[in-house]
């Protein structure tokens, strides 16, 4: 892993990009802070044409986009649309929107709709990469239907962005996952978390928490990851303070 392969993900700050003036400011701080990319989710209401741009004059790259699961597999030409008014190749499905895991039928209709628009996407040089939470880990038939959905799509049409927290939380090992997806793993979700004397978890800085981030992130680079990317879905503190501390552990790595 390089310093240049590690972005931020702008959920973890999405309290202040909510107006084209915040999200332009929050991009300069993040590259104030050191990242040299960022995934969006979301732009303040901008064109994409125009929301690229104010990404690039900050400094920075877009590795990938959390689009609408709806547009995903309903309009997956408006998606491409998207991505190159952004300038970019990979498209995230980012939410299991409405599907419930333990129904058959919802499962196979978003296994096929996640095929066919990822089928779209790579005729246009483009790629769908679907982002998992811990529901994927209920299990079906003895195994889990993110395993599922990996097993019954194309390679070429659906790529995987691994949340490691996530996994952890559904029951599985991170860097065993990431070993599974060698060669379908070009995004990861770099995040930690602790545990409360409660036993709830806590989201945390990287690095700051209870995942081993050095196994994991050398078997998704084994796998072949090209971006490892900070989130953080709730803070304690500043965010700004909390990515500026993932980006210093994860330095120390590089």
């Amino acid at each position: 892993m390089k310093t240049e392969q590690i972005a931020v993900q702008l959920y973890t700050l999405r309290d202040f990009t909510a107006t084209p003036a915040g999200f332009a400011a929050t991009l300069g701080r993040v590259r104030e802070i050191g990242f040299h990319a960022v995934e969006l989710a979301g732009i303040a209401g901008l064109p994409p044409a125009e929301a690229g741009k104010i990404v690039r004059d900050a400094g920075l790259q877009i590795c990938s986009s959390h689009e609408s699961p709806q547009m995903i597999l309903q309009n997956p030409q408006q998606v491409v649309d998207r991505l190159g008014e952004f300038g970019i190749t990979h498209a995230v499905y980012p939410w299991p929107d409405g599907i419930d895991f333990s129904n058959a039928k919802h499962v196979g209709n978003l296994i096929a709709g996640l095929d066919a628009a990822g089928a779209v996407l790579r005729r246009a040089g483009m790629t769908l990469c679907y982002h998992n939470h811990a529901h994927e880990f209920f299990q079906r038939d003895g195994h889990t239907v993110l395993e599922e959905i990996f097993a019954l799509t194309a390679p070429e049409h659906l790529q995987a962005e691994l949340d490691i927290h996530w996994v952890q939380a559904g029951g599985g090992n991170p860097a065993e996952f990431c070993r599974r997806f060698a060669g379908r793993l070009p995004l990861l979700h770099v995040k930690d978390f602790t545990v409360t004397a409660t036993g709830e978890r806590q989201f945390a800085e990287v690095g700051h928490g209870n995942l081993n981030i050095p196994e994991i992130l050398n078997a998704a680079e084994t796998a072949g990851c090209q971006w490892f990317i900070v989130e953080q879905d709730t803070c304690s503190g500043d965010p700004f303070e909390c990515i500026a501390r993932s980006l210093d552990y994860l330095k120390g790595l590089c």
